[in-house]
């Protein structure tokens, strides 16, 4: 058999799988094939190359570290506690250093029709406290006679679920299949990076790597095999980075090619404020991406306050000036308007149209407005998911703005594109800062602008953090702020109380901040994401 068609074998062809359990694995962890399991790595390693005694369990040498331990010993007894449903099994276990009590809450009977008293087993688990005394619950038991110890010792654990863990697959068995896998392969694992990668960075083979990951003989080979098998994660995901991004840059699109008077007025007369070097830097690489002949998919990064949205109009007027239309879409209805009301503001005395369309905006405002876009009025629209609608068709789309793109999905995205020709230069806002490096995992298909540098005389932003004990001190911070005249807004990660979770909810602490804030002096106010807009 050659070895890709052994790999992409359906799972429930290994020896010991079948089709149920094959359903169950392919449900539960998702592996489809005999390729799938072998990539499905341990999450860790115990070691299992030497026994501990009871005693120094109990007398405080091993516990109360959270680790698996291996023990070897005898049954003295065994005992069913309990009703039919909540019944538990209690095996008493010996050695020559102490006894210790192993308990099983499930499969009671099976366990205990297993076990002989007297018999010498070998039990691995981890040692818990429970009412003063160590215990094992569900601990894996063998016997004696059929247990080796592992040379070096390290043994993989996997991860299951608790469906898995009832129909069989625990960890250990999981270790099992992937031995029979192992100890199946027609051929060795075929090799996916040149040999010049390999050995500029002293990397072992794909095929050791597999084998030595699940099953490493000491530390040194698993230090190995992790960083051959992390260095080819990376180094697909950075291909297939570096192919979308040529994709992209092959991909036709509207030539922007001159800079006229929507633009030249603006910069010349509206702009309240001299641009900072970072702004002009991006402007530039803008408008050398607008005037290629490619899709320019940017992303433009910077902090709260730094000028993105300036950038972005400039943009949008850069695309006014060559006959085309600009969108710009927001996450939420109140971005939307605050973006609005602000490039409103910016282009007073402009004759330039921009519109505004959420899903409040009424059926009458609808129609006048898909008007205006199709016969060019419009030459700015701003607005939420409601672009996206089918009805919403521009007369000449030539530029995508969107303000925080985590929020959109790439068919959302990819709706946009479909209203026009040519698929639509792409600029795309964050405040969130990440670094170039996580940026190209993120936005590897976007190339990247960073505004790094405020407009001038702009405080920088101090961020302290305070525990639950400061809360009077902060309460009275915030009643000198506003009595300057500032404003304050507190964010709540929860809007109802949660019976999951440990956090505070809006909903009390509205009622505290009325309490702590009273009128006439202080107005609170409330607003979430399930409120009417």
């Amino acid at each position: 058999m050659v070895i890709n068609d052994y790999l992409n074998t359906p799972i429930e062809f290994l020896k010991g799988i079948g089709p149920q359990r094959g359903a169950l694995l392919r449900k539960e962890i998702g592996v489809f094939s005999f390729d799938d399991l072998l990539n499905y790595l341990p999450f860790r390693y115990v070691d299992k190359s030497s026994y501990v005694k009871i005693g120094d369990i109990c007398g405080g040498g091993v516990c109360p570290a959270p680790t698996h331990v291996l023990i070897q010993g005898k049954i003295l007894s065994k005992e069913t506690v309990g009703a039919k449903f909540k019944s538990r099994l209690v095996v008493r276990f010996a050695d020559e250093t102490g006894e210790i009590d192993l308990i099983w809450f499930k499969g009671v009977k099976w366990i205990s029709e297993k076990l002989k008293i007297g018999e010498t087993y070998v039990i691995f688990g981890k040692p818990t406290l429970f009412k003063q005394t160590y215990n094992f619950t569900h601990p894996e038991i063998d016997l004696a006679s059929e247990t080796k110890l592992q040379k070096g010792g390290l043994f993989p654990m996997y991860n299951t679920s608790e469906t898995m863990k009832n129909r069989g697959l625990t960890s250990k068995a999981i270790s099992k299949l992937m031995q029979t896998l192992l100890d199946g392969l027609p051929a060795p694992i075929p090799e996916i990076l040149p040999s010049s990668v390999l050995g500029k960075y002293l990397l072992i083979s794909r095929d050791s790597a597999l084998h030595l990951v699940h099953f490493p003989k000491h530390q040194d080979e698993l230090v190995r095999a992790q960083n051959r098998i992390k260095f080819e994660e990376l180094f697909l995901l950075q291909m297939r980075v570096l192919k979308q991004k040529s994709q992209n840059h092959l991909e036709k699109s509207y030539v922007f090619s001159k800079v006229g008077d929507y633009f030249n007025h603006f910069y010349k007369e509206n702009l309240p404020f001299s641009l900072t070097g970072a702004q002009q830097r991006v402007v530039k690489e803008i408008r050398k991406d607008l005037g290629s002949g490619f899709q320019m998919n940017r992303l433009l990064q910077g902090d709260v306050g730094s000028g993105k949205t300036l950038v972005a109009l400039m943009a949008m007027l850069i695309a006014a000036d060559n006959g085309f239309q600009s969108c710009l879409m927001a996450p939420t209805e109140i971005l939307a308007q605050q973006h609005f009301k602000s490039i409103q503001k910016f282009l007073t005395g402009l004759d330039i149209g921009v519109g505004l369309l959420t899903g409040s905006t009424k059926t009458k405002e609808r129609r006048e407005l898909h008007e205006d876009l199709q016969n060019g009025k419009i030459k700015i629209l701003i607005g939420t998911h409601a672009l996206i609608e089918d009805v919403v068709q521009f007369q000449k789309l030539g530029l995508c703005v969107i303000d925080e793109q985590h929020r959109f999905g790439v068919a959302q995205r990819s709706k946009l594109w479909s209203k026009s020709q040519f698929p639509p230069h792409i600029l795309v806002m964050t405040a969130t800062p990440i670094p170039r490096t996580l940026a190209m995992t993120l936005y590897g298909d976007l190339d990247t602008s960073v505004i790094d540098e405020l407009p001038p005389n702009r405080k920088p932003i101090q961020t302290l953090h305070r525990y639950d004990n400061a809360r009077l001190k902060l309460y009275e911070f915030l009643k000198q702020e506003i009595r300057k005249g500032r404003q304050i807004y507190v964010v709540y990660p929860l809007i109802k109380e949660s019976e999951k979770l440990d956090l505070k909810d809006l909903e009390e602490g509205y009622f505290t901040m009325c309490a702590e804030f009273p009128r006439p002096e202080f107005q609170v106010s409330i607003l979430h994401g399930k409120m009417p807009p």
